[in-house]
């Protein structure tokens, strides 16, 4: 193996996904020098991360990749009809929730292939002068005031000093292995399982739905093009029900019920990628910083993926992370302050946004529909407490403190 004689930067980014290249993107666009770390040489459907909440599209703004990603295909959603076993689709559809007034700044929710939005950020990064390596291998950082990464590639050895190294790496991240920051995971609660399909051609292209039907939690984001992502949550005991092909088939049937209109069509879609499953589960950390070092996105904690939080997370972990490296100088160990303050408020509450929504729609047996009845019969009467599912649209700061306590919690599902 040859070994490169060091290189110097200012900024090195473990992982080129939507995260580590739309931060890349930003301080390259500042003037920093960036360098972006890809293990993959060509990005797979995750089957993931394809719904930005509108809170989450106010940050793609604010980082100038909102445009990019319309211009890739990024499609809105105006509207949100949630048909469940609970209700007669007339009471539902007459319910509907408009999607484009929840925050100032969106038009609604939007919806992306997860590979689109990955390589549209990572090619805005390289316009705007950051130097992407993939097929990366072995990846080593030595932490501290002159932190260093060293990394294989096209069996070279290449090291780069920099001043900072940013780990977006995801869950299993090696760069936060390697300075010792460890995730408080708790236990996983369900499983979520997804698929991509193409030709259920009788489904609004601007309505999204979920709700419960039967054994499952169903979701619905139409993208355009004929497009729909669909997912389904179901009970942690029936492993490897939506897994490959069978599982695609399993999948589509969950979708023709009663209480569905237009269920029937999508059940005849046409798979157009993989069939997965995951766990539904949250996990954080204490801070998202060292020496040397600060982790965004999932590898900095990740919240149960049941309201499609994460992208929204990242971009927002993005932005702050942006504004403290471009603003601030010189960059120390109280350079993050700011950022691990408010992450560590931000996850607790997104975590009770989704412990509400497990509560909700996750539980598959008796008792988890009785405690249904009373919460929705709750809401319908108090919608105040609905604040939980307000805040999945509008942003986790923009509902009131006593939202996220036990207190409210017991409100709409105490017996």
């Amino acid at each position: 193996m040859r070994i490169e004689t060091a290189q110097s930067v200012d900024v090195v980014i473990v992982g080129g996904g939507i995260g580590g290249s739309t931060l890349a993107a930003n301080l390259a666009h500042a003037g920093l020098q960036v360098e972006v770390l890809e293990r993959e040489v060509k990005f797979v459907d995750r089957v993931r991360g394809e719904w930005v909440a509108p809170w989450g599209v106010a940050e793609a703004k604010r980082l100038r990749i909102y445009d990019e990603f319309v211009a890739a295909g990024g499609h809105h959603l105006a509207r949100g009809i949630y048909y469940d076993e609970l209700l007669d689709p007339g009471d539902a559809e007459a319910a509907v929730m408009p999607l484009d007034d929840l925050h100032p700044d969106a038009l609604g929710p939007l919806c992306l292939e997860h590979v689109v939005m990955q390589n549209t950020a990572l090619q805005y990064a390289i316009e705007c002068g950051a130097r992407v390596r993939r097929g990366i291998k072995n990846v080593m950082f030595e932490a501290g005031d002159a932190p260093s990464v060293s990394y294989t590639c096209d069996d070279v050895r290449h090291t780069r000093n920099c001043r900072l190294v940013v780990g977006a790496d995801g869950r299993s991240s090696t760069v936060r292995r390697q300075i010792g920051l460890a995730l408080k995971e708790e236990e996983i609660d369900h499983l979520m399982s997804g698929l991509l399909v193409e030709g259920a051609t009788d489904w609004p292209i601007d309505v999204q739905s979920f709700g419960k039907a039967d054994d499952v939690m169903y979701l619905i984001f139409p993208q355009g093009d004929g497009k729909i992502r669909l997912y389904v949550d179901y009970d942690l005991s029936d492993r490897g029900r939506y897994t490959g092909e069978k599982g695609a088939r399993n999948m589509l049937r969950a979708f023709d019920a009663d209480c569905l209109p237009g269920g029937r069509s999508i059940s005849k879609a046409t798979p157009i990628g993989p069939c997965k499953s995951y766990p539904s589960q949250s996990a954080a950390l204490d801070r998202c910083s060292a020496r040397g070092a600060v982790l965004i996105g999932d590898a900095a904690g990740y919240t149960d993926p049941i309201f499609g939080q994460g992208i929204s997370m990242t971009l927002r972990d993005c932005r702050i992370v942006r504004d403290l490296l471009v603003n601030g100088e010189p960059w120390t160990d109280a350079t993050f302050e700011p950022y691990n303050k408010e992450r560590k408020e931000r996850i607790p509450r997104v975590m009770c946004v989704t412990r509400f929504g497990t509560t909700l729609f996750a539980r598959f047996d008796e008792q988890g529909l009785q405690t249904r009845e009373r919460a929705m019969q709750r809401i319908s009467e108090q919608p105040e407490l609905g604040a939980l599912f307000k805040a999945t649209f509008s942003g986790p700061e923009t509902v009131p403190d006593e939202v996220f306590t036990d207190d409210f919690y017991g409100r709409i599902f105490s017996t």
